[in-house]
């Protein structure tokens, strides 16, 4: 009888031990920026299982970002996909396993600066952050109307929150970067987007996405399909009440007047698709041939879209 009874408690400890696991509060950190097309991460704790909380951390540029979540800071980050590509491309092990953004850049004109055509941007002072999105879209540009970056142009290292007061000082003649510093320089009256990116480069309009390590889903599965839950969740509440969206993002610090503007450029997404992949490649294909990064990601090892699969397999239910 004695050893019956023990060995009814030691099964009714274990079944709670097991619920207990099964039902464990998750304290998760998230990095991202204080813009409207990566607004997302703000919003998680609406949409994610009570037991777990999110800190949605701000940072300025996307490589401080990748740095805090490959020293175990953060869970799970937005990142450019040129950053992306880039870590990949070194061996660091981050992996994609939604999307974040598309669209949000242009090129950007200085309203005396004489340039009505990209061909125009010849002899011109262009400032941009090297490493980024922007910068592989200014080569781009400047490569397919036969400028040659390093005798026809000066190209001016400036941070993407000083671009616009450089423009309107007359320090430089053109920036290329992501908003909402293109729509506050039509805002302020001191410049004009000139062109944005267009599916005919091969490229699409890609531009962010959601990473996390191999470490993460390794050890911490049940988070990051918490987060890649809310995320999705997130990202169709946001889309489906645009309002919501952009009184948010002026909460962030974004002028209504400059929100009104950028709306048309900025894309919430969450799903990667073939076509997604596809671009990524085409992308990398870029960086190497402009000599960002030296050689192609391991792309079997970049992406896991199990996540994401199965939260979009519960939104359908």
């Amino acid at each position: 009888m004695k050893k019956a009874i023990i060995f009814i408690m030691t099964l009714v400890l274990l079944l709670v031990g097991c619920k207990s696991h099964n039902n464990k509060s998750l304290n998760l950190k998230v990095g991202t920026w204080k813009t409207a097309q990566t607004i997302q991460p703000f919003f998680y704790n609406d949409y994610i299982n009570s037991n777990h909380t999110v800190e949605a951390v701000p940072f300025t540029n996307p490589g401080d970002m990748k740095t805090a979540l490959l020293a175990g800071e953060l869970n799970f980050c937005g990142t450019t996909l040129v950053t992306a590509i880039t870590a990949a491309s070194n061996g660091e092990p981050i992996v994609l396993v939604a999307g974040l953004a598309n669209r949000c850049s242009a090129l950007v004109v200085g309203k005396d600066s004489g340039v009505e055509k990209e061909a125009d941007l010849k002899g011109k002072r262009i400032a941009y952050v090297p490493g980024t999105m922007h910068h592989l879209l200014l080569l781009e540009v400047l490569s397919s109307n036969g400028i040659d970056v390093e005798k026809d142009v000066e190209l001016i290292r400036i941070d993407f929150f000083d671009m616009v007061q450089a423009l309107g000082l007359g320090i430089i003649d053109a920036f290329y970067s992501g908003e909402p510093y293109p729509s506050i320089a039509v805002v302020e009256g001191c410049g004009r987007v000139l062109t944005y990116p267009t599916l005919e480069d091969n490229l699409g309009e890609i531009n962010a996405a959601m990473i996390t390590t191999k470490e993460e889903i390794k050890n911490n599965p049940e988070g990051i399909q918490a987060l890649v839950d809310a995320h999705v969740a997130t990202t169709i509440k946001l889309n489906d009440d645009r309002d919501t969206w952009l009184k948010a993002a002026g909460e962030l610090g974004t002028r209504k007047e400059v929100l009104d503007i950028a709306v048309d450029n900025m894309e919430l997404i969450y799903d990667i698709d073939d076509d997604y992949i596809h671009h990524v490649k085409a992308l990398a294909g870029r960086m190497l041939e402009q000599g960002m990064i030296q050689q192609l990601p391991d792309f079997d090892h970049l992406f896991d879209l199990s996540f994401l699969k199965k939260s979009m397999e519960k939104d359908l239910k």
